[in-house]
């Protein structure tokens, strides 16, 4: 049965708050209307082209734990419109993240793409799995011309998602997309340096 993100986030403490603060209304009308049965184009080929995002898990002792995740663009895999994965590489062996979910796994995910101030949030079962009990899973998910140590490897199997409001997200570039808006400048720079050698050889005849 389809799911959607009010109905898991707006508890009856959230729903009390909105409420007194004037916004109740328009959120009920989000969760009658607002049901996605699974992920549509949008969010697949915004996933896809992700370098990074937010896992947050909860402990024993009720503190959840927020884990920034990172590799190379594209490498959370969409496995259905249900289900998202990766690899886990080798880190720095606290294991909290890891620990967490084998008590409890629910699990959030905030996915943000800064140049454009585009930010999704998940809720979602994770799964853990060992690199041995599912080799066809680590092909689906395995990258191509990047060095990593894998460990294991997470599914996550989603119940709702949201997108959320641009406010407040700074825009942010990496190196590559960098270089990528300059390149016709560069280009340009280049060209014009070919011609001032050509001149100077032409005024030295």
């Amino acid at each position: 049965m389809a799911k959607n993100f009010a109905e898991i986030a707006f508890t009856e403490a959230v729903k009390k708050l909105q409420e007194k603060h004037g916004s109740r209304n328009s959120y009920e009308r989000m969760g009658k209307f607002s049901v996605i049965d699974g992920l549509t184009n949008n969010e697949i080929s915004f996933i896809e082209n992700r370098d990074s995002f937010y896992l947050a898990s909860i402990g024993v002792k009720k503190f959840p734990y927020v884990q920034h995740r990172g590799g190379p663009k594209g490498f959370l895999k969409v496995l259905s419109p249900k289900r998202i994965g990766f690899i886990d590489f080798i880190g720095n062996k606290q294991y909290v993240s890891v620990g967490n979910m084998a008590t409890n796994n629910n699990v959030s995910l905030i996915i943000i793409d800064y140049p454009t101030r585009t930010r999704l949030k998940i809720f979602a079962k994770s799964e853990v799995i060992e690199l041995k009990d599912n080799p066809e899973l680590y092909q689906q998910l395995n990258l191509q011309d990047y060095k990593f140590r894998p460990e294991r490897m997470m599914v996550f199997h989603i119940e709702a998602y949201d997108w959320n409001c641009p406010q407040h997200i700074k825009p942010r570039y990496t190196v590559e997309e960098i270089n990528e808006a300059f390149l016709p400048q560069k280009d340009y720079i280049a060209k014009l340096e070919a011609e001032i050698l050509e001149l100077k050889k032409q005024i030295k005849q």
